[in-house]
């Protein structure tokens, strides 16, 4: 066998090195919970509409607090579209304001802007409820679906669980939106559904993402030891 040289042996060095730093590495793999929930910007992104629309409608009105709301969505998507970032979080935003706006103009009512947040969290508690009556954890669903990793947890009991928790804790969140959105919405306090709305959004959200990614480390842990998994490349 020919010897390696000084030469091909740094030229191989590089190789390696080259390699290695293409792969990438289990942070880049696994965001945070606040990164899954759109990081800072998405929180603050999704509070500026409502804080519009409650500091407008106190000070001049219910018009006033529409176009105040509509105009800050719009805002958010040409300054995402003037940095070339993603504009799908902004339209799903703007758009999720512009209906909600129309509710309240067609209603004359302010506390009816927040109407469709309070029936979109019951309906997903009883969703994430449902799903674990089935026992198709939509946490697992929604983790494989972008993944890829299939549903091959099915076939292990504890990973079952582990999806089961994360689901459960995913409806405590949005039950829980909706029991203290509606109680305020019947007690016609705009202001309060304002705060509630921005407290409990993102920041519930970011909390029920990082259960949601303990269940799947817990799970890909397991099945890659009961060989259900490819094992982790040293």
């Amino acid at each position: 066998m020919k010897p390696t040289g000084p030469q091909e042996a740094a030229t191989d060095m590089r190789t390696a090195q080259a390699t290695q730093a293409a792969q990438p590495t289990d942070h880049q793999k696994q965001p945070s919970a606040l990164d899954r929930a759109g990081g800072t910007k998405g929180l603050v992104y999704s509070a500026l509409p409502v804080a519009a629309f409650v500091v407008a409608n106190s000070l001049r009105g219910l018009r006033t607090a529409i176009i105040a709301s509509a105009l800050v969505a719009l805002a958010i998507a040409v300054e995402r579209l003037v940095r070339k970032e993603s504009l799908q979080p902004a339209l799903g935003g703007a758009f999720g304001v512009v209906i909600a706006a129309g509710i309240s103009w067609y209603t004359g009512s302010a506390k009816d802007f927040f109407l469709i947040g309070i029936w979109a969290s019951l309906a997903g508690a009883v969703l994430f409820l449902l799903s674990v009556l089935v026992r198709w954890p939509l946490a697992a669903v929604l983790y494989s679906a972008t993944t890829g990793k299939g549903t091959v947890w099915r076939s292990d009991k504890r990973s079952l669980l582990y999806y089961d928790i994360a689901t459960l804790v995913m409806a405590t969140i949005f039950g829980a939106r909706f029991v203290v959105s509606k109680w305020l919405y019947d007690a016609d306090e705009i202001g309060s559904l304002g705060i509630a709305k921005i407290m409990m959004g993102f920041p519930l959200l970011a909390v029920g993402l990082l259960v949601v990614a303990w269940a799947a480390r817990a799970s890909d842990k397991r099945l890659k030891a009961l060989g259900l998994l490819p094992a982790k490349r040293a």
